[in-house]
């Protein structure tokens, strides 16, 4: 079918087939009466869209073939119950080799603007956030994934219950160095929106695989954070890629098990 070209006709019974070259232009829509300087111009962008496509791929290449990232000490995070409505208590002691729930799987961490120095949760990461709670069973299927905020448990458990992020593992670090060392916090406590990938080696050895902030030069202060849009990208900062994701899909799955 994609190698037979229609030619654009004004008849009604003459149908335009999307996703066929027609006079030179791969078709979007079956519209009858879109102009030609339209046209034009729509194939334009659509070549423009499919390098932009491209260069993404490769840039993702780029993480994958990254060299080993450098070994981090086993941080000790703070996490209550798995059920928000179930109150704040007990509390325990995580480990971050503890959030890998399978061998050979990247863990995916968000840095959590909101503690210390930033008293009001930042509105941005909310709304990141808000989308990553929403898709968090089908980011279960290839990665680990959890907040961590400088914020107290309570603080940020409450905050959280207001947002309805039942699907997420909220972490507190406000007691180690773990945001500091990872660039998302400043020796004053300001904190900042970064997001960090580790991996497990099989001796139980965690490594910073990649950590990307929103400043990603001097005159590029907050756009560094489009990486994770849309949000399945994700998967494109792990080592491991998409890989089949798109295929291996199991719609309605649930976030993996977990002790509380």
């Amino acid at each position: 079918m994609s190698g037979i070209h229609y030619r654009l006709r004004t008849k009604p019974e003459v149908a335009i087939v999307v996703n066929t070259v027609v006079d030179g232009t791969f078709r979007q829509t079956n519209l009858t009466n879109e102009s030609s300087e339209y046209l034009a111009k729509r194939e334009e962008l659509r070549l423009a869209e499919i390098e932009l496509m491209r260069q993404r791929e490769r840039i993702a290449q780029l993480r994958r073939t990254l060299p080993e990232g450098a070994p981090l000490q086993d941080y000790q995070f703070q996490e209550g119950p798995s059920d928000l409505n179930a109150g704040d208590a007990p509390v325990k002691a995580v480990r971050l080799s503890e959030l890998f729930t399978k061998p050979d799987r990247s863990l995916v961490i968000y840095h959590f603007m909101f503690g210390k120095k930033q008293t009001k949760a930042c509105p941005m990461c909310t709304a990141w956030i808000d989308g990553a709670n929403g898709i968090a069973h089908h980011l279960a299927q290839n990665l680990d994934f959890a907040v961590v905020a400088a914020a107290d448990l309570p603080t940020l458990r409450a905050f959280a219950r207001q947002r309805g992020w039942h699907k997420l593992r909220l972490l507190s670090a406000g007691d180690n160095t773990f945001k500091y060392d990872l660039g998302s916090e400043n020796r004053e406590g300001a904190q900042d929106s970064t997001v960090s990938v580790f991996t497990r080696d099989a001796d139980g050895t965690v490594r910073n695989a990649y950590t990307a902030h929103p400043r990603m030069g001097p005159d590029i202060l907050e756009r560094g954070i489009d990486l994770l849009a849309p949000m399945w990208h994700f998967l494109d900062l792990t080592p491991q890629g998409r890989g089949d994701w798109y295929s291996s899909l199991e719609y309605g799955t649930s976030i993996p098990s977990r002790t509380s």
